[in-house]
């Protein structure tokens, strides 16, 4: 029931922060990309590094995963090894991630309940994995722009599945923004500008402009 007389200036428990997430990249490949048709390649791989940024920005762990790389998908996407140079990357056979021991581990040691997943393609490698964290208590946030699927349908029905499910849709910006939450918070104020700057289009343009007009501490 509501009562006015706790209500406070306080954030929701179902927002994500730095000490309750982890972030899961699946299968961000060179042969996933080829057969990706629900949106523009370049600006899902823009969007994936940008999450990346994001993680290493507020020491969010990651775990970086890929299927058959050395048979088939070839590595994972450069651009997204480059953040996280010494990051382990587990290879996988499974096409559910959630059927591999390893990578079940590596989420389980983060101690963290909310997992920020992303990858290709959506209606097989994230749906698959999303459900099968969910039916075990785990909340997922799927990563809509930072993933993609064959064909724009195949996309947009995997989301619809995984939402009928409980996951909950984001964006990377939303989850960059989210993190940070108040622009007071200089410890990343700086990182998350230069991410928006470099990845968030006519966003970043803007806050180019404004440092340029306002000065170099005006707000996202």
């Amino acid at each position: 029931m509501f009562d006015i007389d706790k209500v406070q200036a306080a954030p929701s428990a179902d927002l994500l922060t730095p000490d309750n997430a982890v972030m899961l990249f699946v299968d961000h490949q060179p042969q996933m990309f080829f057969g990706t048709g629900s949106g523009d390649r370049a600006a899902i791989i823009n969007s994936t590094v940008g999450l990346a940024k994001a993680a290493r920005a507020f020491d969010v762990p990651a775990v970086l995963t890929t299927v058959a790389a050395e048979s088939f998908s070839g590595p994972l996407l450069p651009q997204l090894a480059e953040v996280f140079p010494k990051q382990e990357v587990i290879d996988r056979t499974t096409m559910n991630a959630w059927e591999d021991a390893a990578l079940v581990a590596a989420v389980k040691a983060t101690g963290r309940k909310k997992i920020i997943l992303s990858g290709l393609w959506t209606e097989v490698c994230l749906v698959l994995p999303a459900l099968s964290a969910l039916e075990q208590g785990y909340e997922v946030y799927v990563v809509s722009d930072a993933s993609g699927g064959v064909s724009p349908a195949a996309h947009e029905h995997a989301l619809q599945r995984m939402l009928a499910a409980g996951a909950v849709p984001v964006t990377w910006v939303q989850v960059l923004l989210e993190l940070q939450r108040d622009w007071a918070r200089q410890e990343t104020y700086p990182a998350v500008m230069e991410i928006v700057k470099a990845h968030a289009g006519a966003y970043g343009l803007g806050v180019v402009y404004a440092q340029s007009v306002i000065g170099a501490h005006a707000a996202g």
